[in-house]
């Protein structure tokens, strides 16, 4: 195995662009199996927890942009997971609707992403698996402002 400099080593920001890397890749292995994406995933999560919505909606929720929204619901209802229905408000604009196959999916899901949690966190104990969640959530709120 290669080293890597002590310098790099040394800097939260090398540190966490490497292990982004290594989470994304187990993170797409996992949802892969259940032959998902993660625009999958973030879609079905955002519809189960806010409700029905606009794609727009949707999108801005899931942290996904609109392009991909519409690709990835594309792909969502080909295979029953959302349903699209015009809004009575404005019929120019979709309202997205979870179905019951989307939320057994979503539960399917939630098993993968676990999985690939306890592989990344593996050498963490549960307390500072907590703390380390904390933190990157306290970072992730900051830079959000």
């Amino acid at each position: 195995m290669e080293q890597t400099p002590a310098r790099l080593m040394a800097l939260p920001s090398w540190l966490l662009t490497q292990t982004a890397t290594h989470t994304h890749r187990l993170v797409q292995e996992e949802l892969a199996r259940s032959g998902a994406r993660g625009h999958h995933y973030r879609v079905l999560a955002t519809l189960e927890e806010f409700g029905p919505a606009s794609q727009a909606t949707v999108g801005r929720h899931a942290g996904v942009h609109l392009s991909d929204v519409v690709a990835a619901l594309n792909e969502l209802a080909e295979l029953d997971l959302v349903e699209r229905a015009p809004d009575p408000q404005d019929r120019r604009r979709n309202v997205i609707t979870i179905t019951p196959a989307g939320r057994r999916q979503l539960k399917k899901l939630d098993k993968r992403l676990a999985e690939a949690q306890e592989e990344l966190l593996a050498p963490l104990s549960p307390e500072e698996r907590e703390q380390f969640t904390q933190v990157l959530a306290r970072l992730l709120s900051h830079h959000e402002r």
